[in-house]
């Protein structure tokens, strides 16, 4: 069976479940090969092609019969387009000639191969026949619509002559094509000899041109429920054929709450052969966090993968978090295997979408093969988390990893309420569209109610990213001070959009920087453990300045430019030799990341280099380790320290220089923090020394300034500092997000359900609002 449809009326109109249904049958049958005819230019139908919930079209017409191009590749379909080519003038040439009809309103609309022209009935009746004359002069032929538009087209060009050629050329057989329209300038399909169907309200003009025609349909039904009745009707498909039978409603489950994360919330060991669960010992904040929604009573689930290997015996899905705390939560563990994992997460994540994500565009690899398993792992953590949630639940989607999750899941539930987080950097359209499956993308991320990021640059980003693949409407902006700086850094923003309209549909935005867990730094500091280690490192500092350095092993981090830097320092300063040592803590990626071991020789290199020129008997300049620290000993050096220096290339937000800040706040420091400004803590976080760190000469002085600070200056910088972690800590900034994703509520709920450009979910009204979930956790 081939379906050639019009779009707007009738392909991208109907019921939610209509939609449903024959968007399901045509992507999921084997037989059934789709064709998209529509008066729109190419540039105008690509935005749908960015809906993960519209089946892809097989080939494209546009242009009213103009354009033809496969679908997949949007590349002319030969020699078909070489031939309507060669029988056009030329649009300079139409349109100079159609200049002498002053009534005439040439339409601005991407096109090509034709030339469109607006004008109220009335003037244009008198106008038609010399209108006709001209076009014929040209060689072109005229088609006319609604009384008042017109296009000058090149000759024998429609969209049932288009389509008739496409169909020869194919080797399509005629009687299983089914056309479908609902305007007057669909009738060329129709009288071309197909069968076809007159989709429910279509235009009087269509039905009654249509009336005498046996094998066209006037469906009672409109849109894709209009087509649905056609198939039936001339039974292009077997009444068994299974596909016809509709798609099984997924289960559902109890959870009002579901967190859908790449980490589960405990840590999985194996021991004598048997998976056992501890708590986790990385010191992620996040993670204490999004469990203390759950404190409340409310049912939850947690959606995280887990290796299953046949070794270990029969995969468990669901296992409980913590009974005693968290006794309603449920960890629904996603099954994959090693090779996923490593290939979804290890090599896929890091190394196509992490460096474009940090600008690092020409470092990404991008393969076709790791796109086909990241789909098909994000298609599972979908599943899942349709199969954990209750009817109207709010679902918390995190990071790149599950970029897309939104557009499977609104595709299984159009219930739920989805809400999704960027923990990382998110580029600018310039670095973002190097990525090959940028529109599938941005597709998925627009099927949520609710998208949130760090800071407001990263909005912007996004919204500009969307910006250049459809057209979109900025529905409300908010100033970014003063919770953010403005011009006072790299990624700095006087405002920020909170709300785009694409179609009919709207999505929040948000700006809301991940804080820090105060509580746990605070414990940690009580430790008498930490305490001595405290005491230990103060006294072997002694007098000498202690510069601390602790990030991941990533050429993001700009490392090697920080040991540089400070190897300029001690040469352009003597004086600081002795006086100031650098603690460098560089965490080694997993050994399966082999893009890293260059960098970490590297690293290496420098560090034997600036000991070699600079060391003495009682003093070496760079100590360096590359090994993970436990948070006890990482939060000693926090408070021992006079100097944090935190200098990414690009950074989402970077928790480090949070922690550092805790630290010192609570211990009553004055340490100095010398934070990039192109981190994006760097936005918030008023009172660091800002520093570029592209810029040598002033990583120096940025450095220099710091160990040079008076220490009344330092304190004071470091008590503004802390008012702002102290305030904006890790709890607040869950509670933040889940209350705008609340609030955003009634401004999504005026959304068409009938809207052309996204997903058929749109009807979807949540049965509790975030801010219950807030109350109850609370």
């Amino acid at each position: 069976m081939i379906l050639a449809t019009d779009l707007d009326g009738t392909f991208l109109a109907g019921s939610s479940e209509d939609r449903y249904r024959l968007y399901r049958l045509v992507d999921q049958h084997p037989e059934i090969r789709l064709i998209w005819i529509t008066g729109r230019g190419l540039e105008a139908v690509m935005p749908l092609l960015t809906d993960p919930s519209l089946p892809r079209p097989d080939y494209l017409v546009c242009d009213v019969g103009a354009t033809v191009v496969d679908g997949k590749t949007l590349q002319p379909l030969q020699p078909l387009q070489s031939t309507i080519d060669a029988r056009w003038p030329g649009d300079q040439t139409v349109a100079a000639v159609m200049r002498r009809f002053p009534e005439l309103q040439r339409q601005d609309v991407p096109q090509e191969r034709r030339c469109s022209y607006f004008c109220d009935p009335q003037t244009l009746a008198p106008l038609r026949s010399e209108i006709e004359q001209t076009a014929q002069e040209l060689g072109c032929a005229v088609l006319y619509s609604a009384d008042r538009y017109l296009d000058i087209l090149p000759p024998k060009t429609d969209k049932g002559r288009t389509l008739t050629a496409l169909a020869r050329m194919l080797g399509l057989p005629r009687e299983r094509v089914l056309v479908a329209g609902d305007t007057l300038n669909d009738l060329s399909m129709y009288v071309a000899g197909f069968r076809g169907v007159c989709v429910g309200e279509s235009e009087p003009a269509l039905t009654d041109a249509t009336g005498s025609l046996s094998d066209v349909l006037h469906a009672e039904a409109p849109g894709c429920g209009g087509i649905l009745q056609a198939i039936t009707h001339f039974k292009l498909l077997a009444e068994d054929d299974p596909h016809l039978t509709g798609m099984p409603e997924p289960r559902k489950g109890g959870a009002e709450l579901v967190m859908v994360y790449h980490r589960l919330p405990y840590e999985e060991v194996v021991e004598d052969g048997e998976v056992k669960r501890r708590q986790p010992r990385s010191p992620n904040g996040i993670i204490p966090s999004l469990l203390g929604f759950f404190q409340g009573g409310q049912k939850g689930s947690w959606v995280a993968w887990s290796i299953d290997d046949p070794k270990r015996g029969p995969f468990v899905t669901h296992t409980e978090v913590d009974a005693g705390r968290y006794p309603t939560l449920t960890a629904a563990r996603v099954p994959l295997s090693k090779n996923e994992v490593d290939i979804f997460y290890k090599r896929f994540s890091k190394e196509a979408f992490w460096p474009m994500l940090h600008a690092f565009w020409e470092r990404a690899r991008f393969r076709e093969d790791d796109w086909k398993v990241y789909l098909k792992v994000n298609r599972k953590f979908a599943e899942a988390t349709a199969a954990e949630a209750a009817h109207g639940a709010t679902i918390w989607i995190h990071d790149y990893n599950l970029w897309m999750v939104p557009a499977y899941l609104r595709e299984l539930r159009p219930d739920l309420k989805i809400a999704f987080f960027h923990h990382t950097y998110f580029p600018s359209a310039d670095v973002f569209n190097v990525v090959p499956w940028r529109r599938e993308i941005i597709g998925s991320l627009l099927c949520c109610d609710y998208v949130g990021f760090h800071i407001p640059r990263q909005v912007e980003n996004f919204v500009d990213v969307v910006r250049g693949a459809m057209p979109v409407e900025a529905v409300s902006k908010e100033n970014c001070a003063p919770r953010f700086l403005t011009y006072g850094c790299a990624v700095g923003l006087d405002t920020m959009t909170t709300c785009l309209k694409v179609g009919d549909r709207k999505v929040g935005l948000g700006a809301h920087p991940v804080g820090t867990d105060l509580r746990r730094i605070r414990e940690t500091l009580a430790n008498p453990d930490v305490r001595n280690n405290i005491f230990k490192l103060r006294r072997e500092i002694g007098a000498r300045k202690l510069v601390l350095s602790i990030e991941r092993l990533d050429y993001t981090k700009g490392t090697l430019a920080k040991l540089e830097a400070f190897e300029r320092l001690l040469e352009a300063q003597p004086q600081q030799q002795g006086k100031v040592t650098l603690l460098m803590v560089c965490v080694p990626a997993a050994r399966e990341m082999t893009i890293y071991r260059q960098l970490q020789t590297q690293i290496e290199q420098a560090v034997g280099r600036i000991n070699g020129r600079f060391s003495r008997l009682d003093w070496t300049p760079v100590r360096f380790f590359a090994q993970a620290l436990p948070f006890e000993d990482v939060v000693a050096h926090y408070a021992a320290a006079q100097v944090m220096w935190i200098t990414p290339l690009r950074d989402g937000l970077n928790l480090v220089a949070k922690e550092f800040i805790a630290t010192q706040g609570l211990e009553g420091g004055n340490g100095a923090l010398v934070l990039s400004e192109f981190a994006g803590a760097a936005a918030e976080l008023k009172g660091a020394v800002l520093t570029n760190p592209h810029d040598q000469a002033d990583l120096t002085a940025a450095l220099d300034q710091a160990l040079s600070m008076p220490e009344e200056e330092a304190a004071g910088r470091m008590r503004q500092l802390y008012g702002i972690v102290e305030y904006h800590d890790i709890d607040r900034w869950g509670q933040e997000f889940l209350a705008a994703v609340a609030g955003s509520d009634q401004m999504l709920h005026q959304n068409d359900s009938t809207s052309a450009t996204v997903s058929k979910a749109q009807t979807a009204m949540p049965a509790r609002n975030g801010m219950e979930i807030l109350q109850e956790a609370s």
